[in-house]
């Protein structure tokens, strides 16, 4: 493998672990502070997809796609939290799977009665239609864009949970509930500001793909399981952990699926190679968690106490 197609796959495993990060953001919120298991997440971000492509073809702006994209999640989210969600924060975690796993059902369904089963594409911005010039290489400006994104995420949510007074609450909420709603803090309304927030940061993660992938039924699934398994290899609860974990499942997955079948070609046919070279690349990430679970079960980057 040449150098400039090792960078720039290098980057490319950043950009993806970037991505993933605006995920699990929100949902490591959302499970390791609230401990809440929040399966449809990922159908938060096929709505921030969806509203970004109908905002985008609606009005040709990509700003406005991305407010549009973030605000439609924000208020479904924010209608899940009150009608649903607030309702099973006592219940034990098999009810929060059964109920977010209907409602990954019912918004996939919905998407395909109101769009149809085909995908809707997204045109990269013009002004990031371009390459930028990295150490000799041509890489494209707007993948350089969702990793200015995420990294303004990770400096954001780290001076929400660990500056301001709500940081200081969520920290105490997630350690003791019932002291802090004794000292008088509104719990309910902290937990759905927290969901809400995921549902935006979800949202963001949708409308910053949207150029990048199709944007159809179902979507959200697969990077949903991938987003789990960044979860607890950085921590759960650990924001941190979350961005250092997503960086390295980014690179993990992308590196291994361009160089696992050219090692396997020194040592099988080209054909055999190119077929189970990339089914063995898919594996990676879990044999990654696994490792971690046995070495390090709280996570890499567990999120500190007190």
């Amino acid at each position: 493998m040449s150098a400039s197609l090792l960078f720039v796959q290098l980057l490319n495993g950043l950009q993806y672990g970037v991505l993933l990060f605006l995920l699990a953001a929100g949902l490591t919120l959302v499970f390791g502070i609230m401990s809440f298991v929040n399966l449809a997440h990922g159908s938060l971000y096929m709505v921030g997809a969806y509203a970004a492509a109908l905002a985008y073809a609606a009005s040709g702006s990509f700003a406005l796609a991305v407010l549009a994209a973030m605000g439609a999640a924000l208020a479904v989210g924010l209608l899940l939290e009150v009608a649903i969600v607030s309702r099973l924060y006592r219940r034990d975690h098999l009810d929060h799977v059964l109920a977010t796993f209907g409602l990954v059902m019912f918004f996939n369904e919905l998407v395909r009665l109101v769009w149809g089963p085909q995908p809707l594409f997204v045109q990269v911005p013009e002004v990031l239609a371009g390459t930028v010039q990295v150490f000799g290489f041509n890489y494209p400006s707007y993948r350089f864009a969702i990793i200015a994104v995420g990294l303004l995420v990770a400096i954001g949510s780290y001076w929400l949970i660990n500056k301001t007074r709500v940081g200081m609450l969520i920290r105490a909420g997630a350690q003791n509930p019932q002291l802090v709603g004794a000292l008088g803090v509104n719990i309910g309304l902290l937990n759905a500001m927290l969901f809400g927030v995921g549902a935006m940061l979800a949202g963001l993660a949708g409308a910053m793909a949207g150029p990048l992938l199709s944007v159809q039924s179902g979507m959200g699934e697969p990077v949903l399981i991938t987003t789990l398994v960044v979860i607890v290899i950085g921590g759960i609860g650990s924001v941190n952990g979350a961005l250092y974990a997503a960086l390295i499942v980014g690179v993990v997955d992308t590196l291994g699926r361009v160089l696992l079948p050219l090692l396997m070609r020194q040592v099988a046919e080209r054909s055999v190679a190119d077929a189970a070279g990339p089914a063995l690349a898919s594996m990676l990430v879990y044999l990654l968690m696994a490792l971690v679970l046995a070495l390090r079960p709280q996570g890499l980057f567990p999120a500190r106490r007190g």
